[in-house]
């Protein structure tokens, strides 16, 4: 956690400018995150005054490690953080950055283009050829696997440490 030297309970909230002191990082970049990761979401105020909770404060320190130490992109460290668990206070849920609903929409698309193609006598046969090939030749993705496999233990790893 921040060392704050302001005599203040650790319980109590932090303007912008005391979490940019104590934790050496630029206004303008805990600004940057707010845009950028859902998940940090401090109060604000009369005037746009923010306000940081101390659980802002652990996850300004959990993106700064994840961003500045362990070298992730900006999507990749909000992916760590909602792999973690931090995603129920996300305020992204409904819009179109999070990822279940891009989830949801390429499904809404995939059983739309299905009612489309119904209609044309050609697209179900090239559907039956497509099946009928995949059926011939399966597909090994036991290389993709293991690699996924990896990819998790990397992961896992990263947000123990």
């Amino acid at each position: 956690m921040a060392d704050f030297d302001d005599g203040k309970d650790a319980d109590a909230l932090r303007t912008i400018g005391e979490l940019s002191e104590a934790l050496s990082i630029k206004p303008h970049v805990l600004r940057y995150w707010e845009q950028q990761f859902s998940l940090l979401q401090p109060l604000k105020r009369g005037g746009g005054r923010r306000y940081y909770r101390p659980e802002d404060i652990a996850l300004v320190e959990d993106i700064d490690r994840l961003v500045n130490v362990e070298g992730y992109t900006i999507k990749g460290a909000e992916a760590v953080l909602r792999s973690s668990g931090k995603a129920g206070r996300d305020r992204r849920a409904g819009e179109r950055r999070s990822g279940e609903r891009r989830v949801e929409d390429a499904q809404s698309a995939e059983g739309s283009v299905e009612k489309q193609a119904a209609p044309d006598d050609a697209a179900p046969a090239k559907l039956d050829q497509t099946a009928a090939r995949s059926a011939e030749k399966p597909l090994d993705l036991s290389e993709t696997i293991e690699g996924l496999k990896a990819v998790r233990d990397r992961l896992a790893r990263a947000i123990e440490a």
